[in-house]
């Protein structure tokens, strides 16, 4: 029987360190920085909702020139450089308070972001074996899969018991541990040099291929900014906030019960055996969180919402990857990240409008349907290329 290459070798859960404290740090502002803005700075519902927007429009309009970046300054070194930049920018929430700097704060903070989590997936695509690709990828994913519960758990728990002050101190302390296990990270595949010299061309900035891949993601986003905006103002409004973190624990742990098997399902049964189960349980989550009416209902969509994203986004990064060549998995992970932020920022924009006119169970159906369509389009490229490739 031959072997098995490792794919939990110390660079890759170095790696997978650096990505949860990351990850923390991002979800948890995620999740309070609204309730921040409306409870401390007594701003509105919409105000709060730019938090979201500014932070991921930075993102955005960075993420399309972090590939060429790591190719000309090297995956590591602008690890390192945005790692200490986004560390630095987690310790000044605790001293900027006034809501014009908190915005110019988040837009800055997305930058760093954008360049860090690109960098960290493209080593990850590097350093892990081809032929176990979509178990390896699936498995870093869980890093922020456990941001996801990790992030909201602590940062809910601490403004409940304590105060802002004291959750932003505890967000800068992660991030230190964070830099510090980022030192043993590997340099990740090291482009050939080009010596002819030539202007900015669209393959600098995007992956070609790894385009209709990147797109289905970001409409897997836009329907997931739904809960990444707006669950604890939804959560509060039905008297459920205490409840938040319970959301966000059974949130993660069925993507963590379910990672190896659907990694392991992607490898060998192929993609549509992980990416058709995955839409259904995720939009039916939705669904479900539109209509709940008690503590369970909300636990159980918790649930179905968390299989469905851990099965999607995981399949389609892993999809991105696997479009293109080896050397250019920077540009397909940029390219699939800068699809995916746009979605969020999107959707972050789009259903808070929703909200305001039509109230939260309204943003639920609606990317809860959203979802259900995106699976039409999905099976029906899938049957198209399946087609094709017959002919």
């Amino acid at each position: 029987m031959e072997k098995k290459e490792p794919i939990w070798t110390k660079p890759f859960v170095s790696l997978f360190f650096t990505n949860i404290s990351v990850f923390i740090v991002f979800y948890g502002l995620v999740t309070t920085l609204p309730l921040y803005a409306i409870g401390v700075l007594n701003r509105t519902d919409e105000e709060a909702g730019l938090l979201m927007t500014v932070f991921l429009l930075s993102a955005i309009v960075v993420r399309p020139f972090t590939g060429k970046i790591l190719d000309i300054a090297g995956k590591r070194k602008m690890l390192w450089i945005g790692l200490a930049l986004y560390l630095i920018c987690t310790v000044l929430y605790y001293f900027i308070q006034p809501f014009a700097g908190l915005l110019v704060l988040r837009f800055v903070q997305g930058i760093w972001f954008s360049i860090i989590t690109t960098a960290t997936l493209s080593i990850a695509a590097d350093i892990v074996p081809i032929t176990r690709r979509g178990a390896g990828l699936g498995y870093f994913s869980m890093s922020t899969n456990l941001a996801v519960v990790l992030g909201p758990l602590i940062a809910l728990a601490v403004i409940q018991s304590y105060s802002f002050d004291v959750l932003f101190v505890v967000l800068s302390i992660l991030m230190i541990v964070g830099v510090l296990t980022s030192l043993s990270a590997p340099a990740g595949v090291i482009p050939v040099k080009n010596d002819v010299k030539s202007k900015l061309s669209f393959g600098d900035l995007f992956e070609k291929r790894a385009v209709p891949v990147a797109f289905l993601g970001s409409l897997i986003a836009l329907s997931y900014a739904s809960v990444l905006s707006y669950l604890s103002i939804y959560a509060q409004e039905k008297g459920l906030l205490a409840l938040a973190s319970s959301f966000f624990l059974v949130f993660a742990a069925v993507m963590l019960l379910t990672r190896p098997f659907t990694g392991r399902l992607f490898d060998e049964k192929g993609p549509q055996y992980v990416i058709i189960p995955g839409f259904i349980f995720f939009a039916i989550g939705l669904v479900l969180l539109a209509n709940m009416d008690s503590a369970i209902s909300f636990l159980i969509a918790g649930a179905f919402v968390g299989f469905g994203y851990g099965a999607l986004v995981p399949s389609f990064q892993t999809l991105a990857v696997q479009s293109t060549k080896h050397e250019r998995s920077g540009y397909a992970t940029a390219t699939f990240f800068t699809f995916f932020d746009s979605g969020l920022a999107i959707g972050s924009f789009v259903l808070g409008l929703i909200a305001l006119h039509f109230g939260y169970e309204s943003v639920y159906l609606v990317s809860g349907a959203l979802a259900f369509a995106v699976l039409i389009l999905y099976m029906v490229i899938h049957r198209k290329k399946k087609h094709e490739s017959l002919i």
